[in-house]
């Protein structure tokens, strides 16, 4: 049992600084950005008693006078930054993901059946094997089968989901115990991949999941998910997250760590629909809680599914799969009665969309909402991946967030190019262009769809990889995404996202200046440590912090 509790208070561990101490860092490269994307430079930070920043001393300024318990570090010249603020992430997937079976890093199919048969070795018997992350494109191959899986697991239940959490890989098992037939219909919005016969192949692609029920994680699974992922974050330098899918449990163990002063990420929630809206806050949005540190505040919406499972909703059909042209998951005015809804509540909207016509769809629906709701919630479209080049203009025109993940475009370039054919690129993953447009970038990751390490996403955005670089953005664009403009894109202007008086003292501390290393080396870069309110949350190496001493 002790080294069970340890393990869900690894994060409280962490927190070697005394709460509630002013704390004056001086001997250190401090650098922020203002709201247009402009760096600002600063000689030392002075975190106040009450978790904000009292003053930022400029470049030249004097040491400001402390009292008997203020702290004085010594950062040792290490560089600092705006704590990271991730716009898109699914916190509970990337925890549980974090904790269980993981797929990602197999190369092969033969590499994922042997994770698979590794991992259920180690499961009681008749226990369901789950866990994802497997991704075909990375194996040069198509969709893997139900046969393939049962070579690493046929005597009990299967179910995998691919890494974007749009499709779902499964065993015969699961087939025969779902019912799941020749005979069975693909249900609206959703499709059951079938072979040449017509027989299931044991892919289940976004609303098509529904049709298979595995257990849902234990209490103290979701305890040690949650608290694994908080920890996780911390180390990578990530102070602020938009959960994108919030439901009501999920909502109530978040309540359970702020109770007990284990939230060491900020969290914007947004609800998993109309219905956890209502379950969680029927009345409309929540305060802030714990100081800042959680709110219900939007509700996500699905417009189609995803690139990589051809559920992406476009204008003409699959370059690679001629005939279709994905999946509208939400009808004409389902969509704009749920929009309405959430908007009527005083809920941020923040709707997936990643094929064009989801986009274009996604955007005719703002305009016609707009003259009842205006701009003023700053609604969003997540991910925003494929666009008509004559649709960019119009997410400023609206004043529509454009929420995006850079690290896609790496990953997604070789399967982009076959979904959608050489001719249709001009509007992917346009960074560049939506920004010159006027269009509210931010930016974050989508894990556990991705790796949630915001350097990867620098990196990504900076360079592209080589691929289609026109659409590059700068370190300072790049750098605003992941803080001053996705503090914007979450209602959090002022509070996160820039190192100013009254913000919260939220920062991260690196060896390096990322404006002084090869854009290259962006991904390389790592946290010495993590601040939230003026405690430090996560330390890699030494601090010297001390009293100071009139």
């Amino acid at each position: 049992m002790s080294r069970l509790l340890a393990a869900l208070f690894a994060p409280l561990l962490l927190i070697a600084f005394p709460a509630g101490a002013r704390t004056l860092i001086v001997n250190a490269n401090i650098l922020s950005l203002d709201a247009d994307g402009r760096v600002e430079r600063y000689a030392m930070l002075l975190a106040g008693d009450d978790g904000r920043i009292e003053a930022m001393v400029p470049l030249g300024g004097r040491e400001p006078p402390l009292k008997p318990g203020d702290y004085r570090l010594d950062a040792r010249g290490a560089t600092i930054l705006p704590g990271f603020i991730d716009s898109h992430l699914h916190l509970m997937g990337l925890g549980l993901r974090l904790i269980a079976l993981d797929l990602a890093p197999a190369r092969s199919l033969d590499e994922a059946l042997d994770r698979v048969r590794r991992h259920a070795a180690r499961l009681p018997a008749g226990a369901w094997v789950t866990g994802g992350g497997w991704n075909q494109v990375r194996w040069g191959a198509g969709f893997p089968t139900a046969a393939d899986l049962d070579r690493a697991v046929a005597d009990r239940p299967a179910a995998l989901q691919r890494t974007d959490g749009h499709a779902l890989w499964v065993n015969s098992a699961v087939l025969k115990a779902a019912g799941i037939t020749r005979a069975t219909r693909d249900p609206p919005g959703g499709r059951i991949l079938r072979d040449s016969a017509g027989n299931p192949t044991g892919i289940l692609v976004d609303a098509a999941m529904d049709l298979v029920r595995p257990p849902p994680p234990g209490a103290l699974e979701r305890d040690k998910a949650l608290a694994t992922a908080l920890a996780h974050l911390a180390e990578l330098g990530v102070t602020s997250v938009h959960d994108m899918g919030v439901t009501p449990a999920d909502w109530n163990l978040f309540r359970a760590f702020g109770d007990a002063g284990r939230l060491t990420v900020r969290i914007t929630g947004y609800a998993a629909g109309m219905e956890a809206a209502d379950d969680i806050a029927p009345l409309g949005p929540t305060p802030w809680l714990y100081d800042g540190r959680l709110r219900l505040q939007g509700v996500k919406l699905y417009a189609d599914g995803a690139l990589g499972s051809r559920g992406a909703w476009l204008k003409a059909p699959y370059a690679d799969e001629p005939g279709n042209r994905g999946l509208r998951l939400l009808d004409h005015a389902r969509l704009r009665n749920l929009m309405s809804r959430a908007n009527f509540a005083g809920y941020q909207l923040a709707v997936h969309a990643i094929g064009d016509a989801a986009n274009a769809e996604v955007l005719n629906a703002y305009a016609e909402i707009a003259p009842a709701y205006g701009s003023g919630l700053r609604n969003r479209i997540e991910h925003a991946q494929v666009l008509d080049p004559a649709d960019i203009p119009r997410f400023r025109a609206l004043g529509v967030t454009a929420s995006m993940q850079p690290i896609h475009a790496t990953s997604d370039r070789t399967m982009a190019e076959a979904r959608l054919g050489l001719d249709r690129l001009a509007g992917a993953y346009a960074w560049r262009s939506l920004l010159a447009s006027g269009a509210l970038l931010a930016f974050g990751s989508d894990a556990p769809v991705e790796p949630a390490n915001p350097f990867l996403g620098l990196h990504a955005a900076t360079t592209r990889a080589g691929w289609r670089t026109e659409e590059a953005l700068s370190l300072e664009a790049a750098l605003a995404g992941f803080t001053v403009w996705a503090a914007r894109a979450g209602l959090a202007d002022g509070r996160a996202g820039r190192l100013v008086p009254g913000a919260f003292a939220d920062f991260i501390l690196l060896d390096e200046d990322p404006f002084q290393v090869p854009l290259d080396r962006l991904k390389d870069l790592n946290v010495r440590e993590t601040w939230v309110a003026g405690v430090r949350v996560f330390q890699r190496g030494a601090g010297a912090a001390t009293p100071w001493q009139p």
